[in-house]
């Protein structure tokens, strides 16, 4: 995991990316804040970039490749496996299974994104900061 690379995230509607865009300025973390509006976009960044991301933060309904069918790519793939890049799910609802489905494909988290801006903030940040805390296998020094 490298907490100094850029922070995906994944999320077609325009609206949501403003609003987390809002939320990761005010909160400063020095990381890249990358966009994507659909999975396959980022799968496509993720498989031909060097650069290792910090952290991936993914809707669920999508189009062309929606958040299931992109993560179960990123797991099986096992550059991007290696990598050790946190991958959590950010959707406005949890259907129960969308939760089933996530965790089947080893997610590190599913999160139901709150309406309250405030909130938001506090949840992105306890998010971020428990990453930057963490150690995985290729980071171990």
């Amino acid at each position: 995991m490298n907490k100094s690379g850029p922070i995906i995230i994944i999320e077609d509607d325009q609206d949501d990316q403003e609003v987390l865009g809002e939320v990761f300025r005010r909160l400063e973390y020095p990381n890249e804040i990358i966009f994507f509006g659909d999975g396959e976009q980022a799968l496509e960044y993720l498989t031909e970039t060097t650069i290792e991301p910090f952290i991936i933060f993914s809707d669920i309904n999508m189009p062309k490749l929606n958040g299931i069918e992109l993560r179960a790519k990123v797991h099986e793939n096992e550059d991007l496996r290696m990598k050790s890049i946190p991958y959590l799910f950010f959707s406005t609802v949890a259907e129960q299974q969308h939760v089933i489905d996530a965790y089947s494909k080893s997610v590190q988290g599913f999160f139901v994104k709150p309406s309250d801006f405030n909130q938001m903030t506090a949840m992105i940040k306890n998010i971020v900061e428990y990453w930057q805390n963490c150690v995985s296998p290729n980071y171990v020094k």
